[in-house]
């Protein structure tokens, strides 16, 4: 017998052998018919695979991330037989479940697939999960599987054999087509109910640009019709909500391939927009005990050898910038960390002067390459709402609370009220990846996992996940289309402070180094824009919003009082315009509702001569007449944050 431990802390007892799908139709038949696969001692099983010792057994099911990845794996497998039963001689490269799916790279020899085929392979797919074929794994040795995909003349798969270690080589089998493939997969095809081919692309075998370009085909797939009906208005709402689209109408920002690719230039609607969350920002900052600092584009070379940030992505940042000095190299910053290391530095520091915290809206500069680089999301120069607090080691674990107090009550004036903390660890099994030693490791993760259960965060622990010199908080956040985005990261480091040999002088009139806690709140500013522009559609909340109104003059009799009217607001630091173009009123209306602006104000014979505006509030209507004081007073409470 060997005992099973479930994720509830209970222990049951079973015959040596038995899989994960018996387990779980000894618990319940209702759920066994959901079971896709399991997590077995931290690592994902097959449901049919044996167990033969004694384990932690977590049964994954279309809820769990693992158990949809799984999911869309097999499908993926599912894909690649109906394309070989279509096609005859084609060739896999690898198809792995991604964020949204999965997708498969193929060689088709001298045929070029096309989107107009997806119908075909998607009926194909159903018809071959409708025979409900079991997914059955079979362990092979590396001659035998050398044999196998030379006889079927399949390059790709010789060429990822050739780095795998013999006994650790797996094929899986469903129906008439044989993969190779670690795993582990669904029971069987018969879970697979809807299929729906997305896009395809071209991708260099290994990425490799000297090697053949292979057809990449993405597609998605789901245990019920209806979800696939879901996602795929899900898809075309967030096409309407794509913030490089937004951004274009509503003027917020441009890119020139004159200034370069993955700089954004900001425009003026999109500055006043930025400006605010700035300024929302720092003056949270200040009564939370910060001190802004600004620090330059450039570092000396030696800055970033000294932090490590040389050692670990030198190669791929910006070329450095040479000087007349022979031997003397400039980077563009690619972090605002080091800088402030050596801000800490220029004066003595005693412990009772800490923390200290300093923070700056840094912009930094990261070499990404052309084809990674999208919108906002994903830039070339970038702006951080970094902010570094230097500590003693006993405030750590408050200190880091207050900043997660900072963060909720940013997510919380900005409506995004969906989140999960991601604790991120080193990879225990990769310590060469980090810097440090192990014991300030367990310092910082322990403080941070301490910190984030005290303020009753919801968390999941990724391991692997940490900045190379230390752990980290990372806020995972859904905007209002379900969807899941980093913002927001707090991180704990015992490194940088050695490295730069900080110092204060403690109560024992000893030496001692101050531990960094490094933030931001928003992440970058480009991307949360970016999120923010997305989850709320362009409708920013009225205190962000670039325009907060917009005077809709009758006719030109009526224009001297639109200026009254917005001299008045504009006085009150409201901000907005007067559209003086000579057309119909109704046309002025529908153009401000395009445009998102909040407030409309219609003025004609009735309101200038009462002292009066007409209220119409985009997406909701008309709100009636109403005095100009009683409207400042209306939308200064609106937009108090």
């Amino acid at each position: 017998m060997i005992n099973i431990t479930l994720p509830d802390g209970s222990v049951r007892q079973y015959d040596k052998g038995i899989s994960s799908m018996q387990i779980a139709q000894s618990i319940s038949e209702g759920l066994a018919r959901n079971v896709l696969a399991a997590e077995v001692d931290g690592q994902v099983w097959d449901a049919s695979r044996p167990i033969e010792q004694d384990a932690h057994v977590k049964l994954l099911t279309w809820n769990d991330a693992d158990g949809k990845s799984t999911f869309w794996h097999s499908s993926a497998h599912l894909m690649a037989e109906a394309l070989e039963a279509l096609y005859p001689g084609t060739k896999f490269g690898i198809g792995p479940a991604i964020e949204t799916g999965f997708y498969y790279d193929v060689d088709f020899g001298d045929k070029v697939l096309s989107s107009d085929e997806f119908k075909q392979i998607e009926d194909k797919m159903i018809e071959l999960a409708k025979t409900k074929e079991e997914y059955i794994r079979k362990p092979v040795s590396k001659a035998d599987a050398i044999e196998y995909f030379t006889e079927k003349g399949d390059e790709y798969k010789l060429d990822l054999i050739k780095d795998l270690p013999d006994g650790a080589i797996t094929f899986y089998s469903q129906g008439n087509f044989t993969d190779l493939c670690r795993g582990p997969h669904i029971p069987n095809t018969g879970f697979i109910k809807a299929v729906k081919l997305m896009s395809l692309a071209g991708a260099y075998w290994r990425g490799d640009e000297t090697r053949k370009q292979l057809t990449r085909i993405y597609g998605v797939t789901f245990p019920k019709a209806s979800e696939l009906t879901e996602y795929l208005h899900m898809i075309e709402e967030a096409k309407k909500r794509d913030h490089r689209k937004l951004g274009k109408e509503l003027e917020l920002f441009a890119f020139s391939e004159k200034v370069g690719m993955g700089l954004p230039l900001w425009l003026p609607k999109g500055t006043a927009l930025r400006e605010r969350l700035v300024n929302f920002l720092q003056k949270a900052q200040v009564k939370a005990g910060y001190e802004q600092v600004i620090t330059p584009h450039i570092g000396h070379k030696n800055l970033y050898v000294t932090s490590g940030h040389y050692e670990k992505y030198g190669a791929d940042s910006f070329q450095p910038i040479k000087t007349p000095q022979e031997g003397e190299e400039f980077f563009l910053k690619p972090m605002n960390c080091p800088h402030h290391c050596e801000i800490y530095k220029t004066k003595p520091r005693s412990y009772k002067d800490l923390p200290v915290r300093f923070a700056e809206f840094g912009t930094v500069y990261r070499y990404e390459q052309s084809g990674e680089l999208h919108g906002l999301t994903r830039v070339r120069g970038f702006t951080q709402d970094d902010a570094h607090l230097f500590c003693r080691p006993d405030q750590v674990k408050d200190e880091f609370k207050k900043v997660i107090d900072l963060v909720l009550y940013v997510f919380k004036a900005l409506g995004f009220e969906n989140y999960t903390a991601q604790v991120s660890l080193r990879d225990p099994e990769n310590k060469a990846k980090y810097i440090g030693t192990d014991e300030n490791w367990a310092l910082a993760e322990s403080a941070i996992i301490e910190a984030a259960a005290e303020k009753g965060l919801t968390t999941v622990v990724e391991l692997g996940e940490a900045a190379f010199y230390g752990p980290k908080l990372d806020f995972m956040v859904k905007d209002a289309l379900g969807r899941k985005w980093q913002l927001g990261t707090i991180q704990v480091d015992y490194n940088l402070p050695e490295r730069f040999e900080l110092e204060y002088t403690g109560s024992d009139n000893q030496k001692h180094r101050p531990v960094m806690i490094h933030r931001a709140p928003f992440g970058s500013m480009e991307r949360f824009i970016a999120v923010l522009i997305e989850h709320c559609a362009g409708n920013f909340p009225l205190w962000l919003s670039p325009e907060q109104f917009i005077i809709l003059p009758i006719s030109e009799k009526y224009e001297e009082y639109a200026k009254k009217v917005s001299d008045i607001l504009k006085d009150s630091d409201i901000c907005g315009l007067i559209d003086f173009r000579d057309e119909k009123i109704g046309r002025k209306i529908r153009d401000a509702e395009v445009k998102k602006i909040p407030y409309m104000l219609v003025v004609g014979e009735k309101e200038a001569a009462e002292g009066l505006v007409s209220v119409r509030k985009h997406g909701t209507g008309d709100l009636g007449s109403m005095s100009i004081e009683d409207f400042k007073e209306q939308i200064t409470k609106e937009i108090t944050v």
